[in-house]
């Protein structure tokens, strides 16, 4: 039997709170173990109730959720944080994906889809594909354009020759297998390579090293 997924809901609407535990608590594989009105007090929460997954409202009184997603992933074995947005505020939501975010689900998308980007999320697998990301970089301010792509480039420095042509294919929405064929990789080597990129630049899943390759400009449109 596979395990619970077990989910944490923070948001200040009472009524998506409810609709959002009703939705999930359908699913035989999840469990909502716990909600909260802002963001105040979710690191208690989450050491208290160790949830998998933390449904993460971006608008919140007292403490929002940028600032509490950017709180609970700088923690050890902090759970993975959806972002629940809408698509009019890219630039929270680019700041929530460079804080450790594994991606958002707008709060009109269907029930379904919800239920399963938690299940995505909770097997590792980020719920905001590249090409999404790629979109949204496009969609800010053109304001500090310049010096994100610089720190990017100089962030992706350290990477050796394999590890820079693994990222970028990364941020291309390649998947390991397809990496594995492009590259004439196996699979695991792949795997392995993705690891190092993580750990050498600091960062906690591969939409973040979709971000950064996209910063660096090393992307074709």
């Amino acid at each position: 039997m596979a395990a619970m997924i077990r989910v944490l809901i923070v948001d200040d609407d009472p009524l998506l709170r409810a609709g959002l535990k009703l939705m999930l608590g359908g699913a035989p594989d999840i469990r909502v173990v716990g909600e909260a009105g802002d963001g105040t007090g979710v690191t208690g929460l989450i050491e208290r109730l160790a949830p998998d997954v933390v449904l993460m409202d971006i608008r919140m009184p007292n403490t929002d959720g940028l600032t509490a997603t950017e709180t609970v992933r700088r923690r050890p074995g902090a759970p993975e944080i959806i972002i629940l947005t809408t698509f009019d505020a890219d630039e929270h939501v680019l700041r929530a994906l460079r804080a450790g975010a594994a991606g958002f689900v707008l709060k009109d998308t269907p029930p379904a889809e919800i239920v399963e980007s938690v299940r995505r999320v909770a097997g590792g697998q980020p719920v905001l594909s590249p090409a999404v990301a790629k979109r949204l970089i496009t969609r800010v301010a053109a304001s500090g354009q310049d010096q994100r792509k610089t720190k990017a480039v100089n962030r992706l420095a350290g990477l050796n020759e394999r590890e820079r042509e693994i990222a970028v294919a990364v941020g291309e929405g390649k998947s390991n297998a397809e990496i594995s064929a492009t590259l004439y990789l196996s699979v695991p080597t792949v795997k392995t390579h993705v690891s190092r990129i993580l750990t050498k630049l600091d960062l906690n899943n591969r939409v973040q090293i979709a971000l950064l390759v996209h910063d660096a400009g090393l992307l074709h449109e």
